[in-house]
C-alpha cells in the first residue's frame, strides 16, 4: 500500500487560496504569483498525495473532486493552526500589552464587570484599558473588526475565524411594572403577551441584525439601550425580559413585578468569551478572559436559553 506524501505549508495554502478565490488566475493574483506557478504547486500536491484535487477538464473554473472536499477541512485545520503557533508567539515576542480592548455584553451583570476590572487594574496596573459595551452580535463584530481583542458575548454568530469558550450565564425573567395590564391578570393566560407592547433589545451588528430573540408580541417597541428599556418598563409602556441581577431592587421595591407567563417564563442568557482564531489575546487580555470565565463557571443554570 502506497503511503501518501508530506505537502509543505505553501502548497496547502495555494490549494485553500485556489478553493476560496474560484480559479488558479484569481489565485496567483491574490498570492502575487504567476499562473503557472500556481498551477506547478497544486500538481506538486496531489502528486504527494497522490490523488488528484480537482477536475480540470469539461469545466472554466477548477471543481474539487470527491478526494479535494474530503481534505479541504483537513487543509483548513492546518493552516488555522499554524496561523495560531504563529501568532501566539507573536504575543509572547511582543510582551505585556500597553493596552487592552474588551467588548462585553450589556447584558453581564454590572457587579461582575466591576470586580473584574478592579482585579485587572490591580494585577496590570501599567495596562490601559478601553471598555465597549454593546449587545448581541455587536461584540463578536467588536472582536471581528479588531476594535476589541477579547470580549465576553452573549448569542454569536460565528465562523472561522472566531474561538469560544463558556463564561456563565444570567437569569432572564419577564417583568412589567405593578400597574400594567399584564401585571393585574391572575393569571395570565396563553397568548395574552401578544395583544401588549414588549420592548426589545435591538442589535446594531449586521451579524445578528433583524433576527430577534424570545419576542412573543406582534406589538413591539425596538430600544438600543438597556437602561431606556429599564426606565420604559418601570414607566408601564410595556413589558420585556430583563437580567435578573438588574432587577432585583425594583422587585424588591415593588416597582417592577415579576410577570408568570406561560408562554415566556424566562431562561439563562448565556455568555461566551470570544476572541480572534488569528490573534490570541496577549498575557494580560488572556489574564482578563479567564476572570470572566472563572466568574462565569459558578453561575447557576437557569433553564432553556433565551
Amino acid at each position: 500500500m502506497a503511503n501518501p506524501g508530506t505537502p509543505t505549508f505553501d502548497q496547502l495554502r495555494l490549494f485553500l487560496t485556489v478553493v476560496e478565490t474560484g480559479s488558479f488566475a484569481a489565485a496567483a493574483r491574490k498570492l502575487n504569483r504567476a499562473v503557472s506557478v500556481v498551477s506547478y504547486g497544486i500538481g506538486n500536491l496531489e502528486m504527494q498525495l497522490g490523488l488528484p484535487l480537482f477536475e480540470r477538464e469539461g469545466t472554466r473554473r477548477p471543481q474539487l473532486t470527491v478526494a479535494g472536499r474530503a481534505v479541504l477541512a483537513e487543509a483548513h485545520a492546518v493552516a488555522q493552526g499554524i496561523d495560531g503557533l504563529r501568532a501566539k508567539v507573536k504575543g509572547l515576542l511582543e510582551g505585556l500589552e500597553a493596552e487592552v480592548n474588551l467588548a462585553v455584553d450589556v447584558m453581564l451583570p454590572s457587579a461582575r464587570l466591576g470586580r473584574v476590572l478592579r482585579a485587572f487594574n490591580a494585577k496590570f496596573p501599567t495596562v490601559s484599558l478601553r471598555l465597549h459595551v454593546d449587545a448581541l452580535g455587536a461584540i463578536t463584530a467588536h472582536v471581528l473588526e479588531r476594535r476589541a481583542v477579547i470580549g465576553v458575548s452573549g448569542p454569536i454568530i460565528t465562523g472561522r475565524d472566531i474561538e469560544r469558550v463558556a463564561a456563565g450565564t444570567v437569569a432572564m425573567i419577564p417583568v412589567a411594572a405593578p400597574d400594567h395590564a399584564l401585571a393585574r391578570m391572575q393569571p395570565i393566560p396563553p397568548g395574552a403577551t401578544r395583544d401588549h407592547v414588549q420592548l426589545v433589545l435591538t442589535d446594531r451588528s449586521p451579524l445578528t441584525e433583524g433576527r430577534d430573540f424570545s419576542v412573543t408580541s406582534t406589538r413591539t417597541w425596538r430600544l438600543a439601550d438597556l437602561g431606556a428599556k429599564h426606565q420604559l418598563l418601570r414607566e408601564g409602556i410595556g413589558w420585556g425580559n430583563m437580567p435578573l441581577p438588574m432587577v432585583e431592587a425594583d422587585l424588591i421595591a415593588g416597582t417592577l413585578v415579576r410577570l408568570a407567563l406561560p408562554d415566556d417564563t424566562g431562561g439563562s442568557y448565556r455568555f461566551s468569551g470570544i476572541w480572534r482564531r488569528d490573534e490570541p489575546p496577549g498575557p494580560a487580555a488572556s489574564w482578563l478572559l479567564q476572570q470572566f470565565i472563572d466568574e462565569g463557571a459558578r453561575d447557576e443554570d437557569a433553564g432553556p436559553d433565551v
